[in-house]
């Protein structure tokens, strides 16, 4: 699962305006960070409170459910061979995970798990895998044997919690797990915004300094923003992306510094703004055309591109 300690990060950081009399926060610790919801309350069946521990409850059956760095988690045990009878959740998650890797044409790949392992491990090691290891990590990747969501999981873990609230009357909310969904207007009566940051290497505060704001039209939708520039390495010289190309073995090299993408899910969201970072401008934005309901701008070193239907305040 894409936690923020991994080496990716969400980097869409929400501008709230003060909330109004009839919108409530929840918020709390979660997958390695923190979260936060902003809510109205008409229509809301039940009170902060219960809410609150509904919302907790949610994400503890994730953690439980899908976290990699969770040792007794469903995933983890699945991952040493140990998973007899799996949760409906998880199996949901995995037919998810297998219907990204056909959209993609195997570029969000759940079951590179090996790949992005010996990453892992090189990096903090200030070592890089051989090239022998990084075939033999493509070859153990290829029977899913060994898996990871940090491709979707949370983006899925948005879409849950905004499930739930919908589920208690819920219209009008934004829930920030990482990864963003929101529906239903602001506490001033207008849709939801919410900055994109600016993706040069430095830029280490989400919202410090932001390229421009996307704005929402009230429609329910997943944002999700995946970049290059806050998680690399520089070994002997050269710079490697956190972001590996499960099709090479290899961190990507493209100038696509960030994509932000808005889809009717945020696991959707979440997957394509990965497969925009793995295969760069040129092929991100000829996917972007061929998706329907997914609008993204893309920054690159030398140009940004949005879609028509993004909503982009420069």
């Amino acid at each position: 699962m894409r936690f923020r300690l991994l080496p990716a990060i969400a980097l869409a950081s929400c501008i709230f305006f003060s909330c109004g009399p009839r919108y409530e926060r929840l918020g709390g610790y979660a997958q390695g960070g923190v979260y936060s919801v902003t809510y109205n309350t008409a229509g809301a069946d039940l009170p902060r409170e219960e809410l609150q521990r509904g919302v907790d409850s949610i994400l503890f059956t994730i953690d439980t459910t899908f976290s990699g760095y969770n040792k007794k988690s469903q995933l983890s045990r699945y991952n040493r061979g140990e998973l007899d009878t799996p949760s409906r959740l998880f199996s949901e998650t995995f037919e998810l995970a297998k219907e990204f890797y056909e959209l993609t044409g195997g570029v969000v790949n759940a079951g590179a798990a090996p790949l992005f392992d010996i990453w892992g491990f090189g990096f903090r090691n200030d070592s890089l895998p051989s090239p022998e290891r990084v075939l033999q990590a493509m070859e153990e990747s290829r029977d899913w044997h060994k898996i990871n969501y940090n491709s979707f999981a949370q983006g899925l873990s948005s879409d849950l919690v905004a499930a739930y609230l919908r589920s208690h009357g819920v219209t009008d909310m934004l829930v920030d797990i990482g990864e963003i969904y929101c529906c239903g207007l602001n506490p001033r009566g207008k849709g939801w915004t919410v900055g994109i940051d600016n993706p040069r290497d430095g830029n280490n505060s989400p919202g410090a300094e932001l390229r421009g704001v996307w704005c929402s039209d009230g429609a329910s939708c997943g944002i999700v923003t995946s970049g290059n520039y806050r998680k690399y390495y520089v070994v002997d010289g050269v710079k490697y992306s956190h972001t590996i190309d499960p099709r090479t073995g290899y961190p990507v090299t493209h100038d696509l510094c960030s994509a932000t993408v808005v889809a009717p899910t945020s696991a959707l969201a979440d997957a394509v703004a990965t497969y925009c970072m793995v295969v760069g401008l040129e092929p991100a934005r000829r996917f972007i055309l061929s998706l329907p309901n997914v609008e993204a701008c893309l920054i690159s070193e030398t140009e940004t591109w949005s879609s028509d239907g993004f909503t982009f305040l420069q």
